[in-house]
């Protein structure tokens, strides 16, 4: 793999997060390209050369953009998948014909055990090229686009956590991406960034719980108006379970709380004083709907795993069963069936020592 600004990264997504990094990476000097199935943002990103950037970070980055995936990957030293959880099965088997051994697949963000699903639904289409998949637990950028070809970027992560699938190459992973986000740090394996998913913990219960504000038709902030003082208690209690399947597996991990402290330098008394302290989210307004990825991602691609991982486990998920069944009630859909259990993943028949065995080892 080449060094510093001679990797080739290919951004799969042309969405809020994909624009940004595809921008911002551009801006950086790197040779990245763009890819999308939609037709729309491809285009207006063809027409200027790139992606006009704004807020906290200010330019222009040329980018190459193409609804051609073979394109896009062609040569790519770094794939990174920037698109809702949901896509992560239908991306892998859109890639796997197109995959070359030694190329990186960093998805951005993974949510829970996004690796994992990623990993197996390579091998679901006899995939035989040599990858590693890198997963982060959470986006970098607090962003959004103005508009196609505009990305608006409010605030940087001060620390992103990643993990390589096998672990073994987690260290030379770091190494590589750091040359363009130095804040990245380490954790010991997916396992980990999966444990360090919080958006299940905040978005569905906060969406929730602020259902007469979502369907108001008003204007409202998600983090400032519907995460009061109640309802950051709640999802400080969610938190506690999680911080509890960690702590059953071994591992130490950050608090809500105390990872808004470092990602965003944010204070407060309690989550909820914390987030209105958080400046990145000052302008988040909140949905119009609750068919929205809050619910419809964070469920099956976040609640959906914890509880099957906490069940294996022995450790109780009541509040985060209680959110996946309130959600099912309030939207009348199934969250359930299609979300990444062990059972759903095939991974089910695995002892915890097996499964960490595939996750340190391959």
């Amino acid at each position: 793999m080449s060094d510093n600004k001679d990797l080739k990264w290919a951004i799969i997504g042309a969405g809020n997060g994909g624009q940004s990094v595809a921008g911002h990476l551009g801006l950086m000097g790197f040779d990245v390209s763009i890819y999308d199935i939609c037709l729309e943002p491809i285009d207006v990103i063809k027409k200027q050369g790139g992606i006009f950037l704004e807020g906290a970070v200010k330019g222009f980055g040329n980018v190459y953009a193409t609804n051609d995936l073979e394109e896009a990957l062609l040569g790519a030293d770094i794939i990174m998948v920037i698109t809702p959880a949901l896509d992560h099965a239908q991306v892998a088997k859109d890639c796997a014909p197109y995959l070359k051994d030694k190329q990186m697949i960093v998805l951005h963000p993974g949510a829970t055990f996004g690796a994992l699903a990623f990993y197996k639904a390579l091998k679901d289409e006899n995939c035989k090229a040599e990858t590693t998949i890198v997963e982060t637990s959470t986006l970098i950028y607090a962003c959004r686009l103005s508009k196609s070809g505009t990305a608006c970027i409010l605030g940087i992560k001060d620390r992103l956590q990643i993990a390589a699938l096998p672990a073994i190459k987690t260290k030379e992973v770091v190494k590589i991406l750091k040359t363009a986000y130095p804040q990245i740090e380490g954790l010991d394996n997916v396992m980990m960034t999966s444990l360090d998913n919080t958006n299940p913990m905040i978005h569905p219960p906060a969406t929730l719980f602020s259902t007469s504000l979502v369907e108001s038709n008003k204007d409202w902030l998600f983090y400032w108006d519907g995460i009061t003082t109640s309802v950051g208690n709640f999802i400080e209690g969610m938190d506690h379970e999680r911080l509890n399947i960690a702590e059953k597996l071994g591992y130490k991990m950050d608090a809500i709380k105390d990872q808004y402290r470092v990602e965003y330098h944010a204070e407060g008394e309690n989550i909820s004083e914390i987030f209105k302290n958080t400046d990145a989210y000052s302008g988040v307004y909140g949905q119009k709907s609750l068919e929205t990825r809050y619910i419809l991602e964070d469920i099956p691609m976040g609640l959906v795993p914890f509880v099957s991982l906490g069940k294996k486990l022995g450790v109780k998920v009541e509040r985060m069963e209680m959110i996946i069944k309130l959600s099912e009630f309030m939207l009348q859909k199934d969250l359930t069936s299609y979300g990444r259990s062990f059972e759903n993943m095939g991974f089910d028949e695995m002892s915890m020592d097996e499964i960490m065995n595939l996750i340190i080892n391959g």
